[in-house]
């Protein structure tokens, strides 16, 4: 195989065969193919984007690069969701023990926040004790043993993946529709589960920021996966303010914790309730979405999941107590407020400023091997459409010093924007901007 021939034939548009996609992707893998010359492919790809039989090739590829775990052993179905990225998107930490106590497994493999974006595993991380580094065998008897786990990505589920993600954060090909469904529908298909919910995200907040990317990738992915076999379900919602109040590791862990006592900010309940029940009715645990959604509010209100989550806690290392007694999660020593600088109507809440703010205080990274501030963060106390007066706290800051407190005042001038109260007529959208299935 001539590499350079291979990616000029890439870059000028051409498609590529099964067979010679993976006898690139094997060479690479095996030291053959140098980083420079992988780069130089996933930019072409950036720009002239796969043919279903590319994508399809890449997406096989990176499963068969390691271990595919199997749970097709007659116990309940396997299931899992995936967020695109957001700011305060603590979801799967509710979601998990939730769907796990309505009868389904939930072998959950998630990542770290990069950029303005959260990640699920610093969350989980800030529970004292909590461990996110388990093999795979600890993995499936916490599973056994609890109904759901949730662990970051192994050696051992597809490598080709980590060493493909970590080259395109280095070489601006992230936002590459078919590089970003190969990377997630691989790693679910290796997984094993029979179901998963894509949660899509489209805004200011999201790294698809229109409708029109939002949906295309959303058709991707679900048709990716349906291709090999899973049954997925794509929710597009909205991520031009954050999802409910808290912005920051422990912060989002608190609030998790109350969603999961059947309280939490209304959106993110909504939002957890619409990917739980796409699930339940996936794996045929309910006929309708429906019954599905009075079952898991009957669970939460119940107090079922919130011991469950206690007990999932505890199988991983942490602190099961903080559950009902939350003070032992990291807090930051400083506190402030940032107050309406006028009166009038909020007209917006920018979630990319508001996450890049939090980044700036620790509570994110700009590359993977940053360490992150778990206690830092924000509890956005405002939403769209608000009528607020001068003064009026919007939002309580949790910082390490003053100088990052005030910081952050500055910083969140530009986020919240007040205009004279006028009719908040189109300020405001639905949160479910729309469903994507395999039909």
């Amino acid at each position: 195989m001539l590499v350079a021939e291979l990616i000029e034939r890439k870059r000028d548009g051409e498609e590529l065969s099964a067979a010679e996609l993976d006898e690139f992707l094997a060479g690479y893998l095996s030291g053959d193919i140098a980083e420079y010359q992988m780069a130089s492919f996933l930019m072409a790809v950036f720009f002239r984007g796969l043919s279903a039989t590319e994508l399809t090739a890449l997406t096989r590829a990176i499963i068969g690069s390691g271990a595919r775990l199997d749970f097709d052993d007659g116990g309940p179905p396997a299931v899992d969701k995936h967020s695109t990225g957001g700011v305060g998107d603590k979801v799967s930490l509710i979601l998990a023990p939730l769907v796990a106590e309505a009868g389904l497994r939930v072998p959950m493999m998630s990542g770290r926040g990069l950029g303005h974006t959260g990640g699920t595993l610093d969350k989980l991380e800030s529970i004292p004790g909590f461990q996110t580094r388990i093999d795979l065998e600890e993995f499936r008897a916490v599973l056994a043993d609890v109904g759901c786990a949730m662990i970051g990505q192994t050696p051992e589920i597809a490598p080709l993946d980590g060493r493909l993600y970590a080259l395109r954060d280095v070489s601006g090909t992230v936002q590459s529709i078919p590089l970003i469904a190969s990377s997630i529908i691989s790693k679910k298909v290796a997984e094993g589960i029979s179901a998963l919910v894509l949660d899509v995200k489209c805004g200011r907040g999201a790294f698809m920021q229109s409708r029109e990317d939002a949906e295309a990738l959303a058709r991707v992915m679900v048709g990716l996966a349906a291709a090999e076999g899973l049954r997925a379900t794509a929710l597009l919602t909205a991520m031009d303010e954050p999802l409910g109040e808290a912005v920051g590791h422990s912060l989002e862990v608190r609030e998790a914790l109350d969603a999961l006592a059947d309280g939490g900010p209304a959106d993110l309940r909504e939002v957890t309730l619409a990917l739980s029940a796409e699930l339940l009715v996936s794996a045929g645990i309910a006929d309708t979405t429906p019954a599905a959604r009075r079952a898991l509010e009957d669970i939460l209100a119940s107090g079922r999941a919130a011991q469950r989550f206690a007990r999932l806690v505890e199988r991983q290392g942490g602190d099961p107590g903080i559950v009902e007694d939350p003070s032992s999660l990291p807090s930051a020593p400083v506190q402030a407020v940032y107050e309406a600088p006028r009166s009038g109507r909020v007209a917006r809440v920018d979630a990319r400023r508001i996450g890049l703010t939090a980044l700036e205080l620790g509570a994110g990274r700009r590359r993977v091997e940053d360490s992150v501030d778990l206690a830092v963060g924000f509890i956005v106390e405002t939403r769209v459409g608000a009528i607020v007066e001068g003064g009026e706290p919007l939002v309580a800051i949790h910082a390490r010093d003053e100088a990052g407190a005030r910081r952050a005042v500055e910083r969140l001038q530009d986020a919240i924007q007040i205009t004279d109260a006028a009719p908040d007529e189109g300020l405001e959208r639905p949160l479910i901007l729309g469903r994507i299935t395999a039909d």
